[in-house]
Formats: structure tokens, sequence, C-alpha cells
């Protein structure tokens, strides 16, 4: 199997389908490994999950999950590190245990991070692999925090961020004076590794680098480009964000 295109007829459409997937894959299989993203793109998914517990009895006892990235330098308190963004809109309302839960730190002294990117990368093999990858696409093509230039084979590590990703961020923090400058982030190695990947993009303003994406050669300059080779990646699109490919 290829790369598909899944064009739903709303938003709401998607998320449901998708979260169908990740319940049916919960259900046959307990000890799932679930990679997360943050964003807004998935927060009515990590919605749909929390009723699909608390309302039909879906259980993330035994699952364990990796997030993609994590802004360098915050605070724990911070409230936009993603730490708090997924306990804010996911793990705090489901049964998941907190050691079952990973996620790069937002805080590392400069000696520690390639020894936390390593560790990251070795407990990713232990759990077995991740089984269902969430993604979605920022506006330089990045998926996790792979800004132009990533390699295809790159795994966990720091990196800069992209300008345009930082004036993206800038409203969340007030500013851009206030946007890191780095993050932690899987790499598109890591997370082409994935058994199953859903890049979920939605709206008139994802159009045209979904079309860059799906419809341009395979280039490190534009990350999610590279899930034209992975035999389970699936592009959940609405009419607006699949406007541009023709």
């Amino acid at each position: 199997m290829s790369l598909q295109i899944h064009l739903h007829s709303c938003r709401d459409v998607a998320i449901r389908s998708v979260a169908r997937e990740i319940a049916t894959l919960i259900r046959n299989k307990p000890h799932a490994v679930l990679g997360l993203a943050t964003g807004a793109t998935p927060i009515p998914l990590y919605r749909e999950l929390v009723r699909l517990h608390r309302e039909e009895g879906l259980s993330f006892r035994q699952v364990t999950t990796f997030n993609l990235d994590e802004y360098l330098g915050l605070e724990p308190t911070h409230p936009e590190t993603y730490w708090n963004f997924m306990h804010r809109h996911l793990f705090d309302r489901i049964d998941i245990p907190a050691a079952n839960i990973h996620m790069p730190h937002a805080q590392l002294a400069e000696a520690d991070i390639l020894s936390h990117c390593e560790a990251y990368e070795d407990a990713i093999r232990v759990a077995g692999g991740i089984d269902y990858q969430i993604l979605g696409i920022g506006r330089t093509g990045h998926i996790g925090f792979n800004e132009p230039g990533s390699p295809a084979d790159s795994i966990t590590r720091r990196i800069h961020l992209d300008a345009i990703t930082r004036q993206d961020a800038a409203p969340a923090f007030g500013d851009l004076a206030h946007v890191p400058k780095h993050a932690i982030t899987m790499g598109c190695g890591t997370i082409l590794a994935a058994r199953k990947i859903a890049l979920l993009a939605f709206g008139e303003s994802k159009a045209d680098i979904v079309r860059r994406a799906l419809r341009e050669p395979v280039t490190d300059q534009v990350s999610a480009s590279f899930l034209q080779n992975h035999p389970e990646a699936h592009f959940h699109l609405d009419p607006a964000s699949a406007s541009a490919l023709g």
C-alpha cells in the first residue's frame, strides 16, 4: 500500500474517522504505541478520544505514547509547553498511567541534550516502535519540528526553529520575542519508522503546503513530502485543505 489521500466532507468527519481507527487499534492491541502531535489541528481529535473513553469505555491504561516535540528552554509551568498542552487536552482526561507518557524535556542543560535525544530514541525502540503516528503540517511543510533541510533519516535532536514557524507561534506567546528559538523533535526517520501515519490538515491556509507535500517531488525542503515514500501514510483533508490538489 502507498500514500493515501482521504478527502472528507468536513473536519469533524475526518476527526471521527481517525479517532475510530485509533480506537480500533487500541481495542485490538491494548499495548498500542501512539505517536502524538500538538497544535490546534489535533485538539478536536483529542476531544473525540476523550469522548470515546468516557462514553464508550475506550481504555488507555496499557497504551504508551511518545510526543513528537517540545519547545526547548521553557519553564515547566509555562502554559505553552507541549507537556502542559497534552495534559490539558488529553492525558488528564483519560486513564493513561503517567509512566506510559513520553515527551521530550523542555529544560535541558547543553551537555545533556544529546544523551536525552538518544534516550528518547531508545525508549521508542524498547516500546516496540510506534504503531500509529498522528501528524499536523506546518507552513514550512514540517512534520514534528523538522524544518526545511531536515534529512529523511534524521533522528530525535535539537533543531533551530524556522522564522515562519516562530511567527506562527507568536500569538500564543504574546509576541515573537517570547517564542523559543529551539526545540527537541523526533527526526524524519523516527517518524517514518511508524507503522501507520495519519496527517491531518484542515482549512484553506494549509492548501498550498498540502499540494507541495503531495504533488511536488520529494525534497528535504518540505519534510512532509517524505511521506510519499511511506507504505502506510494517510493524509486526512477537508475540501479547503485539498483545494489546490486539482
